[in-house]
């Protein structure tokens, strides 16, 4: 299909660039090898287009382009170096030439590579994929390992010994049926259960959620929780280690009790009085603990959710790198484990898409917490929560992450950061102004926030927003 230059006047009014979307202003050149590796992240990604001769900088001018004066002859470079074919489109806009690159997808299961990296794209960076999204691009078309078979050759007295069928209708908010006939036929309905030869197989989905005892699943043992409990504010001392023995929905709650009865108690003043309260509330908890079951790597052997507590603070990590980058992890949402997701919602265990990372960040807020501390590890996605600390206890790393934070939770509301709203983050006085300036300063230097409208020139009405916004 030829693209007109309507066309590219609607592109142009997209919010925002995206995966399929690219700007290049390439007034008057654009380097091959950048070319290559642009179309082989955007077919990574499912394919795109690539226009250049426009700005990226909203409103997006058309400047046109003098890049690439022969397209059929960059089009055959293109295919010898990236292997696939691009098709390049010259437009003749009224405001420039503008050259349009129909980028395709990469074929299911496979992703493509520039002199050996795999490439993908992270905001305005191309970056090389993490092992675990190589892992699940080539592992497509494959079976979903959780889909698969934990226990075959079943009856239905069998099915519920070893399934809690009992909590799985309270969490339906669904009244037990009177016959056992219907806790099976509902199972099946959830896909939780298949016929097989006339007899019952359990599918893995269901007993990671449902055991009774997961143990009684050699495959699944050790995907279930492990608390370590630490004397100290190191790893030197372990003063217990409980493994769970209950599947995910059924065992929630007891899980979030233990985890809760383990905290150290800490001493606030409130109203002059001496109150001990939690090293963190129980919503966090809650929140971050559904996060970990629900979005980790399943396929990583021998691996588990942890929940790691010290003196201190408390840590949660899963198994598998992030589908999300972590800085995203307020706005972004994907789900690795899409049917496990889904069941775990519906039984209000767990929130809507990226909805529970606002709970954990604005929580942390209320009680005046340091901000929530997500990282990306090797093969393992941690989350790093602390105990109340005073501001001035608080380092510049500190201070900028709860920065960054409180500016992409506000955005999300719909709202902008300002000074104001930044010291009352911090519970800062009006007369500390600066301290709340110099922090804003520190995150943009980070590159983590930038002013919503630099024309303003007027620092006392300045507006902040995320770096993606």
């Amino acid at each position: 299909m030829t693209t007109t230059p309507e066309q590219i006047d609607l592109w142009r009014q997209a919010p925002s660039e995206h995966q399929r979307l690219e700007f290049k202003e390439a007034k008057t050149q654009f380097d091959n090898h950048k070319l290559y590796e642009y179309c082989v992240a955007l077919a990574n990604e499912g394919g795109g287009r690539l226009l250049l001769g426009i700005s990226d900088q909203p409103p997006r001018p058309v400047v046109g382009t003098k890049a690439f004066r022969d397209p059929v002859a960059m089009a055959e470079k293109l295919f010898q170096a990236v292997g696939f074919r691009v098709d390049i489109e010259e437009v003749v806009h009224p405001d420039g030439r503008v050259l349009v690159f129909q980028i395709p997808s990469r074929p299911r299961g496979t992703a493509y590579h520039l002199d050996g990296k795999y490439l993908m794209r992270a905001g305005e960076a191309l970056v090389p994929m993490s092992e675990d999204h190589l892992r699940k691009i080539f592992a497509e078309g494959e079976p979903n390992w959780l889909e698969e078979h934990a226990r075959t050759g079943l009856d239905d007295q069998e099915v519920v010994e070893l399934l809690d069928s009992q909590t799985f209708f309270e969490l339906l908010k669904l009244p037990y049926p009177s016959q056992r006939a219907g806790v099976i036929d509902r199972l099946s309905q959830e896909r939780l259960i298949d016929v097989l030869d006339g007899r019952y197989a359990l599918r893995r989905l269901g007993a990671l959620l449902l055991a009774k005892r997961l143990e009684e699943f050699p495959d699944l043992a050790r995907k279930a929780a492990r608390v370590v409990v630490y004397t100290g504010p190191s790893k030197l001392e372990t003063r217990l280690d409980q493994t769970g023995s209950r599947g995910y929905a059924v065992g929630f709650q007891g899980l979030v009790r233990f985890v809760m009865n383990q905290l150290p108690q800490n001493e606030i003043i409130e109203d002059a009085l001496r109150k001990e309260t939690k090293l963190v509330p129980e919503i966090v908890i809650r929140e971050l603990v559904a996060n970990a079951l629900i979005h980790q790597d399943l396929t990583v052997v021998g691996a588990s959710v942890m929940v790691e507590i010290f003196s201190n603070r408390l840590e949660i990590s899963s198994p598998g790198e992030p589908m999300v980058p972590v800085e995203r992890f307020i706005d972004g949402y994907q789900s690795r484990n899409e049917r496990l997701a889904d069941l775990m919602r519906r039984f209000h265990i767990c929130e809507e898409k990226s909805s529970g990372i606002d709970r954990v960040v604005e929580a942390a807020e209320v009680y005046q917490l340091p901000a929530p501390d997500f990282r990306s590890g090797f093969r393992r996605t941690n989350v790093t929560l602390f105990g109340p600390r005073p501001f001035e206890e608080m380092d510049r790393q500190d201070r900028v992450r709860a920065c960054y934070q409180h500016c992409c939770l506000r955005y999300v509301m719909g709202e902008k950061m300002s000074n104001q709203s930044l010291r009352e983050r911090f519970r800062l006085s009006e007369e500390r102004s600066e301290s709340a300036s110099r922090i804003i300063r520190d995150a943009m230097d980070a590159r983590l926030v930038k002013l919503d409208n630099p024309e303003t020139g007027s620092k006392r009405y300045a507006r902040y927003v995320p770096f993606w916004a």
